[in-house]
């Protein structure tokens, strides 16, 4: 008898957090730089011969979910994917995170930070082989609202990590290249839902 009452109040406790539950959606463009310390001479060079950084552009879409909200926090899950380009290589990142965000202000402003997990794949300007690692970054950014249902993202800063395709990783030498961090920048918006 107590577990049955103890499955209620878990029950509609549940019900009354996902009545507040809001989800977003958002395609906006995205520059990243990609850098690293050490230059790659081989012929599978991700950044091109001898480079240590480069920028790549493309889109970043994705979506969050808020399954929790307490007072001016939300806490929820954030799926993306980011395709870039740069020097004929490309980069696509597919990273799911946790997702805090506040409305500490009067204002209609919404800073968020997350931290992400996931698959970086990489392809070299030289090659159609691609690599899969693991990739692993933090996002922080602002959304302004502009009415029930748009967001204008001011600004979303990411930093990750991630160990590129290389002539280390696709030629097959016995060394090992270092992973390179990578700096992103996006704006935007994003269409909200409750």
């Amino acid at each position: 008898m107590k577990f049955r009452l103890f499955a209620l109040v878990v029950g509609l406790s549940l019900t009354t957090v996902a009545a507040q539950a809001q989800f977003g959606l958002y395609l906006n463009p995205i520059a990243t730089h990609v850098s690293n310390a050490q230059a790659d001479t081989g012929p599978f060079a991700f950044l091109g011969e001898n480079a240590t950084s480069r920028m790549f552009y493309g889109v970043d879409m994705g979506g969050y979910y808020n399954f929790y909200q307490q007072g001016k926090t939300e806490v929820g899950v954030d799926i993306r994917d980011s395709i870039v380009h740069g020097n004929s290589a490309s980069l696509n990142s597919f990273l799911v995170g946790i997702r805090v965000a506040a409305k500490p202000f009067s204002r209609p402003l919404k800073p968020y930070l997350q931290a992400s997990v996931g698959v970086g794949t990489t392809r070299p300007p030289t090659s159609i082989v691609r690599v899969n690692r693991a990739q692993y970054g933090i996002f922080g950014g602002a959304d302004y609202s502009l009415n029930r249902h748009v967001d204008f993202r001011i600004f979303e800063v990411g930093f990750n990590s991630l160990v590129t395709a290389s002539s280390s990783t696709i030629g097959g030498s016995s060394s090992n290249f270092p992973a390179s961090r990578l700096l992103s920048v996006s704006t935007g918006f994003v269409f909200r839902f409750r």
